[in-house]
């Protein structure tokens, strides 16, 4: 069993544009947040689709960890995912469906950092964030997420839902 919760949401309106914080947003299923580029299609990698890049989590515990262990800071959107966790173990929820407030996900795959990430920030933050760089995941239903959301696994779904671990 999970319990965390969403310390911050950020959206970026365009490739290569800082992101920006806020406080809810939107998430549709196939299409990821609204606002954000990927929503609109116009993210760096929008013109290499593939499924289950809908929306990024990250630990604020990784953040802070290659602060300490390494003196890299990142503010939480300096990451580029658009969710910063707390008390979430992301890498244990691939393959798995998980609820943030009210919105159902599936966890698809790691979010490796990469070059991109390094170039928009500083030097070693590809190589300080590997294996905790995030999470990429699938919107399954609809809904809003909102800063303070639990992050809660399907053991803590009633059993009519119909969601459970893939």
């Amino acid at each position: 069993m999970i319990t965390g919760q969403i310390v911050s949401i950020h959206i970026a309106p365009a490739a290569g544009e800082p992101t920006v914080p806020v406080t809810e947003v939107h998430a549709v299923p196939g299409k990821g947040l609204e606002g954000d580029r990927y929503f609109e299609r116009t993210g760096t990698y929008s013109s290499k689709p593939k499924e289950g890049r809908e929306l990024t989590l990250i630990e604020s515990e990784a953040i802070e960890g290659i602060q300490r262990e390494q003196g890299i800071t990142l503010a939480g959107g300096d990451s580029r995912r658009n969710l910063v966790t707390r008390g979430v173990a992301l890498n244990h929820l691939v393959g798995r469906e998980f609820r943030v407030g009210n919105v159902t996900l599936l966890g698809a795959e790691l979010c490796e950092p990469c070059m991109h990430l390094e170039g928009m920030t500083q030097p070693g933050v590809m190589r300080a964030l590997v294996h905790r760089g995030g999470l990429r995941a699938r919107i399954l239903t609809e809904g809003t997420i909102r800063v303070g959301d639990k992050v809660s696994d399907s053991s803590d779904f009633p059993a009519e839902t119909g969601v459970r671990s893939v």
